[in-house]
């Protein structure tokens, strides 16, 4: 239930042509406080609900507990969310033994296109294909809960 994870900015739309999946998700937030936030999420046409604990001091690793939900109740509850529900098409892209998941968002965060790759540990190395740009593993601006209430187009 650790989920350590390594985010970074992208540099262009080249990871596309080795997208293997592609999906439209739309996000929300029952709560985004720092200490844990819950999400509601539709990916797809599956529903999802998700509490995640604050991040270790490296922004590295965090509690993470999911569990899938029926696309209605998913629906309903995205209208309980806190102001600004987040819409991004995510790509997976194979990279070495791991996969990319590669968010392109859209509204009010038009414009950002982060990837985040999950590991096994903190110290786990990957390869970094052409298009990974700038790490941004702990930087708060990027997470979708704060997205959520500071749009990317305002910065």
């Amino acid at each position: 239930m650790i989920e350590i994870e390594r985010k970074f900015l992208v540099k262009n739309n080249s990871f596309k042509n080795d997208a293997f999946t592609q999906n439209h998700i739309a996000q929300g937030y029952l709560s985004s406080v720092a200490a844990r936030t819950v999400r509601v999420r539709i990916k797809g046409e599956k529903g999802f609900l998700t509490i995640k604990g604050a991040s270790n001091k490296s922004g590295l690793s965090r509690f993470e507990w999911e569990k899938e939900i029926a696309l209605d109740e998913a629906k309903n509850l995205l209208l309980l969310c806190e102001e600004g529900v987040i819409n991004k098409n995510r790509f997976e892209v194979k990279s070495g033994n791991h996969t990319f998941e590669v968010d392109e968002f859209y509204d009010e965060n038009e414009g950002l296109i982060v990837a985040e790759i999950e590991l096994n540990s903190e110290n786990e190395i990957f390869e970094k294909p052409d298009w990974l740009g700038e790490e941004v593993t702990g930087d708060i601006r990027y997470y979708n809960s704060y997205l959520s209430k500071n749009p990317f187009k305002k910065w």
